[in-house]
C-alpha cells in the first residue's frame, strides 16, 4: 500500500476508533436511541470507505504485480477481490 493511502487508511480508522468510544460513552450515558443508530451509521460509512480504499490499492498493486508474474497468479489475486466483493456486497 502507497505511503499516502496508509496514512488515510490509518486516518479513518482512529477516526472510527473514536466514534466508536463515543458510542459507548452515548450507550453509558442512556443517549438517545436515533442519535446512537446515526452514529453507528457514520461509523460503518467510514469503515466502508477505508476498505474501499485497501481494495482499491491491492487492485492497483498487487493484482497488477501477480498478472506480471503470470496468468495464473493474476487470476488468483482476482478470484480474492472477487471473494472480498461478494462480501462487501451482501
Amino acid at each position: 500500500m502507497q505511503n499516502t493511502e496508509k496514512v488515510q487508511v490509518m486516518n479513518l480508522l482512529k477516526t472510527v476508533k473514536g466514534q466508536i468510544e463515543g458510542i459507548i460513552k452515548m450507550l453509558e450515558d442512556d443517549r438517545y436511541c436515533v442519535d446512537i443508530s446515526k452514529q453507528i451509521l457514520s461509523v460503518q460509512g467510514l469503515l466502508k470507505k477505508a476498505n474501499l480504499k485497501i481494495i482499491d490499492q491491492h487492485i492497483k498493486h498487487c493484482v497488477r504485480a501477480a498478472f506480471s508474474e503470470g496468468e495464473a497468479a493474476g487470476n488468483q489475486k482476482v478470484d480474492e477481490i472477487i471473494y472480498l466483493l461478494d462480501k462487501y456486497l451482501k
